[in-house]
C-alpha cells in the first residue's frame, strides 16, 4: 500500500505544482492581512480537496451524463485563468480583481491546486494505483500546498513593494502562458 501511495504520490505533485503556483499566489493574495491569507489558504484546500475527491468518485460518470470531456474542461479552466492574466498585466496598481471571499475557491482552490491537469491524473492514478493511494496522495498534495502557500509572507519580506509589482507582473505573463498552454492541450485533444 505506501509504495502505491508514494507512486501515485508523484504524478500528482507534478499536477499540483505548488511551488510553481506560489508566485501566482502572492500575485493573487499581495495586499490582503495575514489572517486573511489563512482564510484564503484555507478556503483552498477545502475547495481543492472536495472537488479533487468528488472528482475521483463522480467524475467520469458526470462528464459522461453531460458530455464533456477533459478537454472541454482544460479550455474553460485556461480561459479563465488568461482573463485574470489580462486584467493583472493591463492595470497599473494593484486592485483586487476577486473579492477575497471567493479567491480561495476560484482561481487558487481551482483552477490552481485542482485543475485539469490533477483531475485527469487522478483519474489515471485510480485505474494503476488504487482508489486509496489516489485519495491519500490527492490529500497529502493539497495540505503540502497549503503548506507552501502559508510560507509566502517570507517571500514578500524578500521581494520588498518594488519587487513584488515585478514579480506580480511576471507571474501574470506566466499565468497567461499557462492559461494558453491548457487551451492548445484541450484544443489538440479535441483535434486528434
Amino acid at each position: 500500500m505506501m509504495k502505491n501511495i508514494l507512486l501515485a504520490f508523484i504524478p500528482v505533485f507534478v499536477a499540483v505544482d505548488a511551488i510553481g503556483v506560489l508566485p501566482i499566489f502572492v500575485s493573487l493574495t499581495s495586499g490582503v492581512d495575514k489572517k486573511e491569507r489563512n482564510s484564503i489558504i484555507i478556503q483552498s484546500m477545502i475547495t481543492a480537496l472536495c472537488l479533487a475527491v468528488g472528482f475521483i468518485f463522480l467524475g467520469r460518470i458526470v462528464f459522461k451524463s453531460l458530455g464533456i470531456t477533459i478537454a472541454d474542461f482544460m479550455i474553460a479552466g485556461g480561459s479563465i485563468l488568461f482573463c485574470i492574466a489580462i486584467i493583472d498585466i493591463l492595470t497599473s496598481e494593484k486592485r483586487r480583481r476577486i473579492p477575497s471571499k471567493e479567491m480561495g475557491a476560484v482561481p487558487i482552490g481551482t483552477p490552481l491546486i485542482v485543475g485539469p491537469a490533477v483531475l485527469t491524473t487522478s483519474l489515471v492514478i485510480i485505474a494503476e494505483y488504487g482508489l486509496w493511494a489516489s485519495i491519500i496522495s490527492v490529500l497529502v498534495n493539497i495540505l503540502l500546498a497549503g503548506g507552501i502557500f502559508s510560507l509566502s509572507d517570507v517571500l514578500i519580506k524578500k521581494l520588498g513593494v518594488a519587487g513584488s509589482k515585478a514579480l506580480s507582473k511576471i507571474m501574470a505573463l506566466l499565468l497567461a502562458s499557462i492559461a494558453v498552454m491548457m487551451i492548445r492541450k484541450g484544443i489538440m485533444i479535441i483535434l486528434c
